[in-house]
């Protein structure tokens, strides 16, 4: 561990009053969870998969989705990962009165798990799942009774709904949530930090292209191995985020 570079980064954040965080699946691996994009994921092992995660294969097979989406995505687990001291550092961030966003494209809902209020998932969520029709929110105790999910809604009529319910992660085709936010937080941020993604996936990668832009924001990348965007950044440390946070 690079004492110098630890020792900038905790002055810099000291004195930041606006901390802008993107967290990707380097944020969760420490958890337990798969990172399904790296080298060995099954993005990567069967892209077969990315049809059936689509909001295609959704609208037109949505029985046949849920029992699909289940499994890639271990969701008889996803109740019980907790979140790592990576997570827990950013929430006691908030709780020294910063303001401290955080945009993420985890679906596990960690961030807030840990305590942290100003969480956005540009992925959607695991947790929740929506009825396409009357809009009712199901928790993910429902969805995991359920082999594949209906709304049971009542509607004034007596008759209930019946819909499949589209999960709440955002599919193949969907669109990218909350993008407007991270532009308006880099706005006025004093710190953009971003932990555990080699920025592959669009939108989020461009949001370094776009902070550098604007000289007053000290930007941070902490991530295990090298990213193309890493010149755009002032500080850049190949650690595991737990470790690092260890010395914050």
């Amino acid at each position: 561990m690079d004492q110098s570079k630890v020792a900038l980064l905790r002055e810099r954040l000291a004195q930041a009053q606006h901390i802008t965080v993107l967290s990707g699946a380097g944020m969760s691996t420490e958890s337990g969870i798969p990172d399904f994009r790296s080298t060995g994921g099954i993005w990567t092992e069967d892209t077969s998969r990315m049809e059936a995660m689509s909001r295609s294969y959704f609208l037109s097979h949505p029985h046949d989705f849920w029992p699909k989406f289940k499994e890639l995505f271990q969701m008889k687990m996803s109740g019980v990962y907790e979140p790592n001291a990576g997570h827990v550092f950013l929430a006691n961030l908030e709780k020294q009165g910063k303001q401290v966003d955080i945009f993420t494209q985890n679906i596990d809902g960690l961030h807030k798990k840990a305590g942290s209020q100003h969480v956005y998932e540009l992925h959607g969520s695991i947790q929740t799942a929506t009825c396409p029709s009357c809009r009712t929110s199901y928790e993910l105790p429902y969805l995991l009774k359920e082999a594949v999910p209906l709304c049971q809604h009542v509607s004034s009529d007596g008759s209930i709904c019946g819909r499949v319910l589209k999960t709440d992660v955002v599919l193949f085709g969907d669109r990218v949530q909350h993008f407007d936010q991270v532009m308006q937080s880099i706005q006025h941020t004093d710190v953009l930090l971003v932990m555990g993604t080699s920025l592959e996936v669009a939108p989020a990668k461009y949001i370094p292209e776009d902070a550098a832009e604007i000289p007053t924001i000290f930007k941070v990348m902490v991530n295990m191995s090298e990213t193309e965007y890493d010149p755009l950044f002032d500080l850049v440390i190949h650690e595991r985020i737990g470790d690092l946070v260890h010395f914050l």
